[in-house]
This record gives structure tokens, C-alpha cells and sequence, in this order.
């Protein structure tokens, strides 16, 4: 039988390590909750080289978090859903480049979606429940909201 896992993204991490943040006890209470029911807690390398735009990669609980590369698969579907949301946006009136720019939460999307022992995303980042509400819209996503706070999503998987 497979563990359930947790996918953290950056903006988790953020509230999770900085006591001042509007959100660290919220953060702080669903790392515990993961973390005392056995749920995998699990970053991506995505979210790694997010953070560490302006934090240190020894900051983040490693010995607690296992590392999910972006693989093939995670490529391929990323792509893919990347497709759904530009065919929306350009239907919205949006003007696309020739140049695909895959945002990184589609990419972690992605990854969460593909990978069948993740059943939850942990996100702070309000911005991807655009991407979220085009991708679910489209069928290309299996799971939905559980928790909402101004600011605070966690997303429950399949």
C-alpha cells in the first residue's frame, strides 16, 4: 500500500520558516498535522530554486521532506496543461508569444498529478487558484479545494 504524500510549495515554506509571516501558524499546524499523521511530506526541486531566490537551501527541513525531481513525465503533462490554460487565455483576449513560458506552479501541478501517492497540495500562493480553475475546468486535474483562507489553499488530491 502506498504512504500518502503532501506536495509544499514555496510559498508554504515561506510561512512555514518565518515566524512574522500573517501565516506561519497556519503553516506551522498543517506541517504538524502532515508530520503526526504520517502523510510524506515532499518539495520540488521547482520549489527549491524558488526559495532560494532569497533563502538558503539549508533553511528548509530536508531531513523531514523528501525531494521530488521534475522528471519527463512531469514535463510532458506540465505541456499539456500549459496548452489548456494559453488556448483559455488567448480565448480571453490575451496576446500569447511564440515562446511557451510553463509557470511553475502548473509545472508542480503537474508533478502532484502525475505522481499517485501525493494526495495533497499545500500552497500559500492565492495567484495559482487561476491556473487551478482553468486546469479543473478542462478535466486535467484530480483534486479540489479542501481549506481556503485569504491568502491559504491546500488542495486535496483525487
Amino acid at each position: 500500500m502506498t504512504q500518502t504524500s503532501v506536495l509544499l510549495d514555496t510559498s508554504f515554506f515561506i510561512r512555514l520558516l518565518n515566524p512574522e509571516e500573517k501565516l506561519h501558524k497556519n503553516a506551522l499546524g498543517y506541517y504538524r498535522y502532515f508530520l503526526e499523521n504520517d502523510i510524506v511530506l515532499k518539495v520540488s526541486t521547482i520549489a527549491i530554486a524558488e526559495y532560494c531566490v532569497r533563502g538558503d537551501l539549508f533553511d528548509l527541513p530536508l531531513r523531514n521532506v523528501m525531494v521530488l525531481p521534475f522528471n519527463i513525465s512531469h514535463s510532458v503533462k506540465a505541456g499539456k496543461m500549459m496548452a489548456h490554460v494559453y488556448e483559455e487565455k488567448k480565448r480571453r483576449g490575451a496576446e500569447m508569444s511564440q515562446r511557451a513560458i510553463i509557470p511553475n506552479d502548473t509545472k508542480m501541478f503537474a508533478q502532484a498529478d502525475v505522481e499517485d501517492d501525493i494526495c495533497y497540495y499545500a500552497t500559500a500562493d492565492a495567484e495559482c487558484r487561476k491556473i487551478y480553475d482553468i486546469l479543473i475546468r478542462k478535466g486535467m486535474l484530480s483534486f479540489i479545494p479542501i481549506h481556503r483562507y485569504i491568502n491559504s489553499v491546500l488542495f486535496l488530491f483525487r
